[in-house]
C-alpha cells in the first residue's frame, strides 16, 4: 500500500531509518526461542543440536518425551516423526523507539535441521507495530498470501509497507512473539504507566497500546494482578470493564483471583442478586467455589420455587431461537471410544446438564450466547463435562465438569474438540455463505 496521509509517510521514512536487527539479536534467538529436538532413528538417538547419536541404554529410554543428550548435555523432546528434515517456525520481538514513536519490531525465525548437520537459522523482519503516544498504532509488513490464513505465510521477499488503519482486525496483528529481546527500549510514558521489564504473556503491541490508552489496563498493571491483565487484554469473553467496582474492590483489599471465569460468573450472580459490588465480604470470598456453587443452588432454588411456569416458557420460547441460531451445527457429535461430544440442541438440556454437573451453564443463560457454542461431553449418555467454544475465535473457552472440576477425561475430550475444530468451522462457514446468497 502506498503511503497517503502525512503519519503514512512519516512512518514509512522512519522505518527507513531504523537499526537492523543485529547478528547478536539473531544468536541469542537462536539459543532462546526455539525447542531442542532429538529423533529416535534405526536404534539410535540423533541429536539434533549438536549431531551426536547415541544408543539407548534400555528399552524404555526410547519411549519417553524427553532425552537428555550424552554429548552437549541438553534437554531434548523426542520428535515422533522419523523423517529427513525437520523445521520449526517461530517468533520473537525486539521493542525499539524512534521520533516518539514505541516500535515492536517482530521478527519471523526459522530454524532447519537434519539428522548428522548442525542446524541452520534464518531470520526475517516481517512487521512492524507504530505506537504513538495516544495510543494509536500503524503497522507496516511484508506481503503475504492472500489465499492462506496460516500465520507463516509470509513473501518474504517483499518490501515493508504500511498497511491500513484496520488492519488490527487481521489475526497478524495479534502474533504474539514467543519471547521478547530481553534489552527492552521503550518510551518514557509506558515506564510512567506501570511498564517495566515483562509483558506477561501478552502480545507487546497489545499491551504498549492498552497502556497508553486504556486506564484499566494502567491500573492492572500497577496493581500487579498480571493473571487479570492478559485475561482483560487478550481473552475474547471477558466482562471485567462491566464488573469494574468489583474489580476495584479486589484491587483495594489485594484479593487474588484464583479462576478468572469462575469469578465473573459468581459476579453475574451477585449482580442477579442485586448485592452491593463494593463489598468485600461478597466480592472477595475465601472459597471462590463454594460461594460459586452456593449461589448457583439459591439462583436455582428460586428459579424453581417461584418462577417454574415462567422458567418452562422461558425454555419454550427459547427453544426455536437457539435452533435457529444454532442449526447448522444441531446433529454435530465426536466419538472417541466410549467418549462421545455433542452439540446441546435444546434449552431444556441445558437445564438438565446444569442440575446434573451443579454448574452455571443454564442458570447463567449460555444458550443466548451468539458467539458461543455448547457441547456436552458424555460417557453411556451421561454428561461428564461441558465445553464452551468460541466460534469467531475457534477456540476452546472453557472445559469443566461436575461443579466445575476438570474429570480424568480432560485431557481426551480437549483433544477430540482440537481435533474437530475444522469441522465445526466449515459448518460456520457453510451457513454464513448461505446467509450471504439468502
Amino acid at each position: 500500500m502506498t503511503p497517503k496521509t502525512a503519519i503514512e509517510k512519516e512512518i514509512s521514512f522512519l522505518s527507513t531509518i531504523l537499526a537492523p536487527i543485529t547478528a547478536f539479536m539473531h544468536q541469542w534467538a537462536d539459543e532462546n526461542i526455539f525447542v531442542k529436538w532429538a529423533v529416535l532413528s534405526r536404534g539410535k538417538f540423533h541429536c539434533l543440536e549438536c549431531t551426536h547419536s547415541w544408543k539407548p541404554d534400555s528399552e524404555s529410554q526410547s519411549c519417553k518425551n524427553y532425552i537428555n543428550c550424552t554429548a552437549c548435555k541438553g534437554k531434548l523432546n523426542m520428535h515422533k516423526y522419523n523423517q529427513v528434515y525437520f523445521r520449526e517456525i517461530e517468533y520473537f520481538a525486539v521493542t525499539d523507539t524512534c521520533q516518539g514513536y514505541q516500535v515492536v519490531r517482530i521478527i519471523c525465525s526459522h530454524k532447519n535441521m537434519k539428522k548428522n548437520v548442525l542446524p541452520d537459522y534464518s531470520h526475517t523482519e516481517v512487521m512492524q507495530h507504530w505506537i504513538n503516544p495516544k495510543g494509536e498504532v500503524r503497522t507496516i509488513s511484508r506481503g503475504t498470501n492472500v489465499f492462506s490464513d496460516a500465520y507463516d505465510a509470509w513473501k518474504y521477499y517483499s518490501p515493508l509497507e504500511i498497511r491500513p488503519k484496520d488492519f488490527q482486525k487481521s489475526p497478524k496483528y495479534r502474533i504474539n512473539p514467543y519471547k521478547v529481546y530481553p534489552k527492552l527500549n521503550v518510551i518514557p510514558l509506558l515506564k510512567r504507566n506501570g511498564f517495566k521489564t515483562s509483558v506477561h504473556g501478552i502480545a507487546p503491541q497489545i499491551l504498549f497500546t492498552a497502556l497508553l490508552k486504556d486506564p484499566i489496563a494502567e491500573t492492572l498493571l500497577k496493581s500487579a494482578q498480571n493473571s487479570l491483565l492478559k485475561h482483560y487484554l487478550t481473552s475474547h469473553q471477558q466482562h471485567l470493564r462491566e464488573n469494574w467496582q468489583a474489580v476495584k474492590t479486589c484491587l483495594k483489599h489485594r484479593y487474588q483471583i484464583q479462576d478468572i471465569k469462575i469469578w465473573e460468573d459468581y459476579i453475574a450472580l451477585l449482580r442477579w442478586f442485586k448485592k452491593d459490588l463494593s463489598s468485600p465480604a461478597l466480592v472477595c470470598p475465601e472459597n471462590l467455589e463454594e460461594a460459586h456453587d452456593r449461589l448457583v443452588a439459591k439462583k436455582r432454588d428460586i428459579q424453581r420455587k417461584k418462577h417454574l411456569a415462567q422458567m418452562r416458557a422461558e425454555i419454550q420460547q427459547a427453544q426455536p431461537i437457539y435452533e435457529n441460531d444454532k442449526k447448522q451445527f444441531l446433529g454435530l457429535s465426536f466419538t472417541d471410544k466410549d467418549l462421545t461430544v455433542k452439540v446441546i440442541e435444546r434449552v431444556q438440556d441445558f437445564l438438565e446438564e446444569g442440575d446434573t454437573l451443579h454448574h452455571c451453564v443454564f442458570t447463567n443463560e449460555y444458550y443466548k450466547k451468539k458467539d458461543s457454542l455448547i457441547l456436552s461431553a458424555q460417557i453411556e449418555n451421561r454428561p461428564i463435562e461441558t465445553i464452551e467454544i468460541s466460534l469467531s475465535k475457534m477456540e476452546i473457552i472453557q472445559c469443566r465438569g461436575h461443579r466445575n472440576k476438570a474429570t480424568k477425561h480432560h485431557s481426551r475430550i480437549l483433544s477430540i474438540i482440537r481435533r474437530n475444530l475444522p469441522e465445526i468451522a466449515k459448518r460456520l462457514k457453510k451457513q454464513k455463505k448461505q446467509a450471504v446468497s439468502v
